[in-house]
């Protein structure tokens, strides 16, 4: 049996032994309550928005009874789920430092709102589960040196070697705590209202477990594993992406497998491609999807500096292990666009243009500790039309190459994911960062329903005209079975100023071509065969198409 292998590697086998009768309980239990539900398959109409709870307000509604009401008007036929970032009780993090697993914000509405917006869509719920609140209940009877909880999170003494630890923050990685036994050093990879559970307590791993079941119960289809790497710590390593990381997450999939084979399990983890694409595991036994986290920042390289050569080159590398996984493919997101990913396929000197035209646009940047002592640019914290404006140029323009942005994300094989400030054409939030002191606030903006909807009803608006564009994107991506998320793909390296992936689906073939500069473009047509352009309806027969600046032309 899976489980029982992956208990033994990580406890042993008489712990294992042990717990494998209360694991198959949990396993019966979790059958008989969990609703046998027939899903649909991914397929080419497959696309998550992702959004904060409270993304949209208006008076006397709770703010996911407000969301589920406006993605039902607007995102309805256009997407297929709805990622919900955090909406538990929390301490800091703008959600991410967990309270309570169990509860939904009072601030937000209830289980049953939640219920409103998994109504109409798939839904992917957030696994806070590397880290909990150091003002939550867990971690409160944790300093009380109360049982289980007192070995529910990670602590270390002197003899512990961090040497090696690889950071994702420049902040301590220990933070020191008065407990009823004593002062303890507890693990804080993030920050210090952030404290690390202790996966090597196999009471913890089942504690957990029934969280993720209970999400299910919930109706979450996707169950998206948060900063999920850095789950294992082993004295001298650099506690990240250790082998019993993966076997947690081997086990996790081993149970759902039983219970909720329809449920998506997805890794986030920012962190360069090679150990990134490590979470699919063999095909069958890890995450069904990865977060594509190489895409955002190669394709800003590519479309501020005019040249699909290194994104190119990349994405004719990409596949999965098996039809069984995908990449969840996305450029923008509640964080920023992280630098690690694309460390080893941009040069130093191109990921300091990035950075160098990220603060010339608006935006900030956030380091992390080096081993050696130093800091490093680690995100740019930019919203993504932002990263893709020129000072002073007209807002067209600027319009233009970010839907050839966003054209080259859902044309790629995948699933994609769009965050609800691109989806609706939003700018950065200046303000919220000043005001806040943090610099993923810049882009994590909410609004009044009644002033959006305002902004998307005036036909010559930024909103409007993102929104409809992205739209009419959406609706052509999925008629075709040729994006289907496993659909063949050859990316075309013929020319450097136009990104072309050749997507191949049931007896169909789409070529979509993206023009990444500001000039005109002639393209040369590989096959002289009829092409018809999806949004258009132009056909082109004489072997080259021309393409206006940031043009899109999906040919079919």
């Amino acid at each position: 049996m899976k489980i029982q292998e992956r208990l033994s590697f990580l406890y042993g086998e008489t712990v294992a032994n042990e717990m494998l009768p209360r694991m198959q309980a949990r396993i019966e239990n979790s059958a008989r309550l969990l609703p046998e539900t027939r899903r649909a398959p991914m397929d080419e109409r497959t696309v998550l928005l992702i959004a904060y709870g409270d993304q949209v307000r208006a008076e006397n509604e709770t703010p996911l009874q407000t969301l589920a009401e406006f993605l039902n008007t607007y995102a309805r036929e256009i997407i297929s789920g709805v990622h919900l970032l955090p909406f538990y009780p929390y301490s800091s993090d703008d959600g991410f430092s967990v309270l309570d697993y169990y509860a939904v914000d009072e601030h937000l509405g209830t289980w049953d709102d939640v219920a409103r917006v998994g109504a109409h869509f798939d839904l992917m719920l957030d696994a806070v589960i590397n880290h909990a609140s150091a003002q939550g209940t867990w971690f409160q009877k944790f300093l009380r040196d109360e049982i289980p909880y007192n070995d529910y999170f990670f602590t270390v003494t002197n003899e512990f070697d961090t040497t090696k630890v690889i950071r994702p923050r420049a902040l301590p990685l220990l933070t020191a705590f008065e407990t009823a036994a004593g002062k303890k050093l507890v693990w804080t990879t993030f920050s210090a209202d952030q404290v690390d559970l202790n996966y090597r307590n196999p009471e913890l791993l089942l504690q957990i477990l029934d969280v993720l079941l209970f999400y299910v119960s919930r109706g979450a289809r996707f169950l998206r594993l948060d900063a999920i790497a850095f789950l294992w710590k082993e004295s001298g390593t650099t506690c990240l992406h250790l082998p019993q990381t993966h076997a947690v997450i081997q086990f996790f999939r081993a149970v759902l497998n039983q219970v909720a084979p329809d449920v998506v399990m997805v890794t986030e983890t920012n962190v360069p491609h090679a150990d990134n694409i490590s979470y699919f595991g063999d095909g069958t036994n890890e995450a069904q999807w990865v977060y594509n986290f190489a895409l955002p920042p190669l394709t800003l390289h590519t479309v501020q500096t005019g040249d699909a050569t290194k994104l190119a080159r990349w994405a004719s590398t990409l596949q999965t292990p098996s039809p069984e996984t995908s990449f969840f493919n996305f450029l923008a997101s509640h964080d920023g666009i992280g630098l690690n990913p694309a460390r080893g396929i941009l040069t130093q000197a191109e990921i300091d243009s990035l950075v160098a035209r990220t603060l010339e646009r608006g935006g900030r940047i956030s380091h992390k500790n080096n081993a050696d002592g130093t800091t490093s640019p680690y995100e740019m914290n930019i919203n993504f039309l932002d990263a893709l404006t020129i000072p002073h140029e007209t807002e067209d323009i600027s319009i233009a190459r970010f839907l050839c942005a966003h054209a080259i994300q859902l044309a790629l094989a995948g699933v994609p994911g769009i965050y609800f400030h691109s989806l609706f054409g939003s700018r950065g939030d200046q303000a919220g960062a000043d005001a806040s002191g943090i610099a993923r606030r810049i882009n994590r903006q909410k609004f009044s329903r009644a002033e959006l909807e305002r902004e998307l009803a005036e036909d010559k608006s930024r909103r409007f005209k993102i929104f409809t564009r992205l739209q009419e994107l959406l609706r052509v991506r999925g008629q075709h079975t040729a994006f289907h998320p496993n659909a063949a793909q050859e990316i075309l390296q013929d020319d450097a100023r136009v990104f072309a992936v050749l997507r191949s689906g049931e007896n169909e073939r789409v070529l979509c071509l993206h023009n990444v500069t500001d000039a005109s473009v002639r393209f040369v047509l590989r096959e002289t065969r009829g092409w018809r352009d999806l949004f258009s309806g132009a056909e082109y027969r004489a072997g080259e198409i021309e393409l206006a600046p940031y043009a899109i032309a999906w040919l079919g």
